[in-house]
């Protein structure tokens, strides 16, 4: 165990955990209440007593108190608390709150023992990062306890030897006699300790679909703001992150304070600036419907929360989060693999195909150098429209007579694998699954089902029906070689209820249908470890950490238009890596825009994710055929840049008509630079794009176009002129050193 990053002093304890450039500070009030100290620039553990001095906190007017053993007055409201309670003084929001047998409210956590763990332990049932050797983390718990219930709440922060981040959750234990029931249970809260709510931004990713995570940025006031889903998954509305940056701060300076929650439900992420200007951070499971019942012995573990500090702005933010969650999020072979270029026949056929036809797609896609195939949806039970036969996965023989086994040696042949589309966590009303078990979704007894996109919610807080779902894809999946599961999801929960749960713990469904998807997911895993699974909901409606952990890359949007997807990769990067972005080339006028761009522009998007293709290539001309071909081997030829490469963001879209990025290698010796403009305006001057993480005293070549070749200072401090003609037209470069 790395024995510099977490260190402890003093009887009455500071806890300080080191990151690589960043520190963590808390300590224990004499009164019992563990306080959050700092959380920021990397400061000394052997300033003990500046840090100690931080807890003498005066009395202020008006301020609830309690007597310590010195018998000075604590003021609860204004202690910068760690984890706070409900209804005992701290009338700012809360990370918990309980309801006794008694049906009284809130309790008062006291600091009673802490430990350190080597390495990071894993969440039962819930995804989380990892360490895959003790050497690369320690892990903090600090137990708190509300005596008067014997409730236990661990608080657990692993801090990364070679990331610089925090990963927190709690486990909350009823070691008392009696039941209780939490009505919030959030996995990370801040008080930040002084009065800086006025020099910060919150920054988040609202959006909605085709429309996913654009990025907005507001001060903070006084009150509360907050971004939430209670949609039962995280949702094309509300992404799971949001950040606190200084008013200042850009790509490359400036504070910036992550939140990060690794979980696929509902959620609630915010901030409270109360009377002092001071903000209070806050995120977790969304509290409301949210009734979790701890019988005496029971344990209740909340997601993981990851938290990113940086002094080099959004783009070094962006950097630590890629990074983690690319190397210790993900997880399995594909973690490590190149993916492969594939073709979705979707917007190609809709549901009318053939198995002629599917092939002829397929032989199509070979020769523009595709490596990968994937039938959407239609293929199975009497699939012929989308009102039916979601839960029956069997082949739909009607469309496909003699059998998936067919199908897919007939694509092999040319030199594709093969992928499918489900959608396991629906049901039609017109499907033998629901005849048979009505009772097996989300629904209240006696009144009507609401339906969404003619389909229902199954209910996975019940193991029968994630059994049921299990076997009918292993069936599907072991009967041919597939080698990758498009995951789609394509409607939210409403009427979230379990007619295999008892009226007290109805409350319990949603997080436990959370928990049944992930449980699918695992299994699926555990039996099929090479299989590779793109997550999706309604394109972009359910990525978030959570499902990163089973689904290395995620379907960014359905909006695949070039132009909308440079907003959808640009917010979407603030967070999560290139290499887990779906992003496609489709046929043009664009199915959900109507808009024409050039066949260039969308390649050029695309390849700043997995790189893939929404078409059938069989109705491109020649030239279109040549050039995409072109660009696909390029695709090939550069995505370990996408896979292993740093993101810098050079231009906004967000704030002008253009936008840029780079991938860069860590060494610097390759980098992929892409330019877009949106909008031609008369006697524009020329553009420089100047360049990062490059080596500045060596020389690059355009490996696109060998004659140019420029000396990496030039690059980095002067740029590279940009010039353009048309509307949506787009510029790449393929550096290699030189």
């Amino acid at each position: 165990m790395p024995a510099s990053l977490i260190h402890i002093t003093g009887s009455q304890p500071l806890f300080f955990l080191q990151s690589a450039a960043s520190s963590y500070v808390m300590g224990v009030h004499p009164q019992g209440t563990l306080c959050h100290l700092h959380w920021g620039p990397k400061v000394s553990d052997t300033a003990h007593d500046d840090f100690a001095a931080l807890l003498d906190i005066p009395q202020r007017p008006f301020s609830t108190a309690v007597l310590n053993a010195e018998g000075k007055h604590v003021p609860l409201d204004i202690l910068p608390c760690e984890y706070p309670t409900a209804n005992t003084g701290d009338f700012a929001p809360p990370a918990i709150d309980i309801e006794h047998a008694d049906g009284t409210r809130g309790f008062r956590l006291a600091y009673e023992s802490h430990r350190v763990i080597p390495g990071k332990p894993s969440l039962p049932g819930l995804p989380a990062t990892y360490v895959e050797n003790d050497n690369e983390a320690a892990t903090l718990e600090i137990t708190l306890r509300d005596t008067p219930s014997n409730i236990a709440v661990i608080l657990r922060y692993t801090v990364f030897a070679n990331h610089d981040a925090i990963a927190r959750s709690v486990r909350i234990t009823n070691a008392g006699t009696q039941s209780a029931t939490l009505r919030r249970a959030l996995s990370a809260a801040i008080d930040f300790p002084d009065a800086s709510a006025h020099s910060l931004d919150m920054i988040h990713l609202p959006g909605s679909w085709a429309r996913e995570r654009w990025l907005e940025r507001q001060p903070l006031h006084s009150g509360e703001q907050w971004i939430a889903s209670r949609r039962g998954v995280s949702s094309h509305q509300h992404n799971p992150f949001f950040a606190l940056a200084s008013s200042g701060a850009g790509e490359d300076h400036g504070e910036v304070f992550g939140f990060s929650l690794v979980y696929s439900g509902n959620h609630v992420g915010g901030i409270d600036v109360d009377q002092y200007a001071r903000p209070r951070a806050l995120t977790g499971i969304h509290p409301d419907g949210f009734a979790w019942r701890l019988a005496p012995g029971e344990t209740f573990h909340a997601p993981e929360a990851v938290l990113v500090y940086s002094s080099r702005g959004l783009g070094g933010l962006s950097r630590t989060y890629h990074r983690l969650y690319r190397e210790r999020l993900v997880r399995g072979p594909w973690r490590d693999r190149e993916r492969p270029v594939l073709i979705n026949n979707w917007e190609a056929t809709y549901f009318e195909f053939t198995e002629d036809k599917l092939v002829a797609i397929a032989a199509g896609a070979a020769k523009i150098g595709c490596e990968l195939f994937v039938l959407d949806d239609g293929w199975f039970g009497h699939r012929t429209a989308p009102d039916r036969a979601l839960g029956d996965w069997t082949t739909n023989t009607g469309k496909l007579p003699n059998g998936l086994l067919s199908l897919v040696k007939r694509i092999n042949d040319h030199g594709l694998s093969f992928g499918l589309w489900f959608e396991p966590e629906m049901v039609s009303v017109k499907s033998t699954l629901y005849e048979t078990h009505p009772d097996w979704c989300l629904h209240f007894p006696g009144r009507p089902r609401t339906e969404s996109r003619s389909q229902l919610v199954l209910d996975f807080s019940r193991p029968e029906v994630v059994d049921n779902i299990f076997a009918q894809m292993e069936a599907v999946i072991s009967s041919a070689p597939i080698r990758y599961i498009k995951w789609d999801m394509n409607r939210h929960l409403a009427e979230i209820a379990s007619a295999a749960l008892p009226p007290e713990r109805q409350g319990e469904t949603a997080h436990r249908h959370i928990l049944g998807v992930y449980a699918l997911l695992e299994r699926l895993l555990a039996r099929f470890p090479d299989l590779l699974i793109e997550g999706c909901s309604g394109g972009g409606g359910r990525f978030d950490p959570g499902m990163l952990h089973y689904t290395p890359q995620i379907w960014t949007s359905d909006n695949s238009d070039a132009i909308s997807r440079l907003r959808i990769q640009h917010g979407t990067s603030l967070v999560y890596p290139p290499c887990t972005m779906g992003a496609h080339v489709s046929a043009v006028p664009n199915h959900q825009v109507r808009r024409t761009t050039t066949l260039r522009t969308r390649c050029h998007v695309a390849l700043a994710g997995v790189f893939g293709f929404e078409l059938d290539p069989n109705t491109l001309g020649e030239a279109d055929l040549a050039e995409v071909a072109a660009l696909t081997a390029l695709a090939r030829k550069t995505r370990h840049l996408v896979r292993h490469g740093d993101l810098h963001r050079l231009a906004d879209p967000f704030a002008s008509d253009e936008a840029a990025w780079m991938l860069v290698l860590p060494d610097g010796s390759e980098a992929l630079v892409t330019h877009v403009v949106t909008v031609i305006h008369a006697n524009r001057p020329g553009k420089r794009l100047r360049l990062r993480g490059l080596t500045p005293d060596t020389s690059y070549r355009n490996e696109l176009n060998p004659a140019e070749q420029w000396r990496g200072d030039f690059l980095l401090n002067v740029g590279l002129p940009v010039k353009y003609e048309a509307d949506f037209g787009s510029v790449l470069w393929y550096l290699r050193r030189v």
